[in-house]
């Protein structure tokens, strides 16, 4: 279990780092955007990338 979580977050480090490695400019600008939110649509924004990460393990468990 440990390993696997650990590839997880190695893999989550390399999915963020490839936009502003590959497109600086656009990181920038989503950066910028994303500080212009208010507080309630950053928590919304949050709320559902959490529950979408709990159905997907939901689904990994029920499939394995």
């Amino acid at each position: 279990m440990g390993a696997t979580l650990l590839t997880a977050i190695a893999l989550m480090l390399v999915l963020e780092g490839c936009v502003p490695l590959f497109a600086p400019a656009l990181w920038r600008e989503v950066f910028l955007f994303l500080t212009s939110l208010k507080n309630g649509q950053i928590r919304y924004a949050g709320l559902s990338s959490v529950l979408a990460g709990v159905v997907l393990l939901v689904l990994l468990v029920v499939w394995n």
